[in-house]
């Protein structure tokens, strides 16, 4: 029977004995992963309408959707170490009060509001995604998979209920799409009041921290890292540039804008699902080397059958991509634990592996757009996209080995 990687050097969590805490803990996480993507998801569908509500040019209004990206690229390296410095918890507590104010600002100040809003929202955002994986690290190491679990799904449900209702909130209930965006600001609001209790709850420091502060690994210089890092930035290239140009890709196929829209949903249903059960089983096991060929074939199936197959099959076709993306996803999420020793290390690699993948993500949907402009067809972007999921392949089977980063490879 094979043992997880994260059974090895593992303390124990800091809530053992206790019953009301780790509860308290729990729902925390959920509200403030609810608030890591719904803030983000919900402008895509009101873009339009900004636009024409603030008489901004295209490119700006495109900027709405991509500074929260590049602010994660930017500030994600810098967050472990405010972490270290004042401790998870009052960082984190912070950061959800700025998301809470850049969700006002961007809510209500007008279109220099709506910029910097959005900026300091996507900084915000960016401590949650780099820290939470160490504190669960922390908190939870016997129950990583199932953790992680929840926290993903509770992140992607709710970013795909606000996607699906900024639209009947800003025009069927006549809030506008300020309305509409500020409404997240209440989520964000009860996450910043379950929090309280954890800032004011002392931190046990565990021996194993203590060695860690004194043999501290320079991520950066770790062959299985950097495998960890381009993993996750590929898995993220291929959601983002799904979700931008899927609509366009289909439309060359004959597919209608209001079929186009619905099968998009039907991708992000179809991961919703992998993005809980995947990190469970990938707790389970010593390497997760079958989960990433599996994660491959899926998606290597879907553009396959996107670039020969039939439109009568589209939606196998979409379904497919789906798993293949939330399978990659559940991975990404469980590699920052099960690759590291403890909360500190998990969150350094996660903020490298975060920083990094960003800028694929971000940079990965314009070079798809430039491909279509020179070539004029959507085949090229997609044998593009295929070389991506070979190149997620190679680096998936690097980073599922059961090892930790900094150990000398056998």
């Amino acid at each position: 029977m094979s043992t997880s990687n994260q059974d090895r050097s593992q303390p124990k969590s800091n809530f053992q004995g206790r019953t009301l805490t780790p509860w308290l803990l729990l729902t925390g996480i959920i509200f403030i992963a609810a608030t890591m993507r719904a803030p983000l998801t919900s402008v895509g569908p009101l873009i339009g309408l900004i636009r024409e509500t603030m008489h901004i040019s295209n490119t700006l209004a495109g900027l709405i959707t991509t500074l929260p990206l590049f602010a994660f690229a930017i500030f994600s390296p810098f967050v472990p170490a405010l972490g270290r410095k004042y401790g998870i918890e009052q960082v984190m507590f912070a950061s959800i009060i700025l998301l809470t104010t850049g969700i006002v600002i961007r809510s209500l100040s007008g279109a220099i509001g709506l910029f910097a809003g959005t900026a300091i929202l996507g900084l915000a955002i960016a401590v949650s995604n780099v820290l939470l994986p160490g504190l669960i690290k922390r908190e939870f190491p016997h129950k990583l998979g199932m953790m992680t679990g929840i926290y993903s799904i509770s992140m992607n449900l709710c970013g795909a209920i606000a996607s699906g209702i900024s639209v009947p909130m800003a025009v069927g209930l006549g809030m506008g799409w300020s309305g509409a965006l500020a409404v997240w600001g209440i989520m964000s609001l009860i996450a910043v009041l379950l929090w309280l209790p954890q800032v004011k709850r002392r931190e046990n420091r565990t021996s194993a921290t203590v060695h860690a502060a004194r043999d501290k690994v320079n991520l950066w210089r770790s062959p299985l890292a950097w495998q960890v890092t381009f993993f996750m930035g590929l898995q993220s290239t291929l959601f983002y540039v799904t979700a931008a140009w899927l609509p366009d890709i289909l439309a060359e196929q004959g597919i209608s804008a209001d079929q186009s829209g619905w099968l998009l949903s039907i991708l992000q249903l179809a991961l919703l699902p992998l993005t809980f059960i995947v990190p469970i089983i990938a707790g389970r096991m010593s390497s997760q080397r079958p989960l990433v060929v599996l994660s491959f074939l899926f998606v290597v199936s879907a553009i396959l059958g996107l670039l020969y197959g039939s439109a009568g099959a589209i939606v196998i076709w979409i379904i497919l991509l789906g798993i293949g993306i939330g399978f990659a996803f559940g991975l990404a999420l469980m590699f920052f634990g099960l690759r590291t020793r403890n909360a500190q290390e998990a969150a350094e690699l996660s903020g490298m592996a975060q920083s990094c993948g960003y800028l694929l993500a971000g940079t990965g949907p314009v070079l798809f757009g430039f491909l279509h402009d020179v070539t004029h067809s959507w085949s090229t972007p997609l044998y593009v996209l295929l070389g991506a999921a070979i190149l997620l392949l190679i680096f998936g089977l690097g980073a599922s080995r059961n090892r930790y980063v900094g150990e000398n490879p056998n």
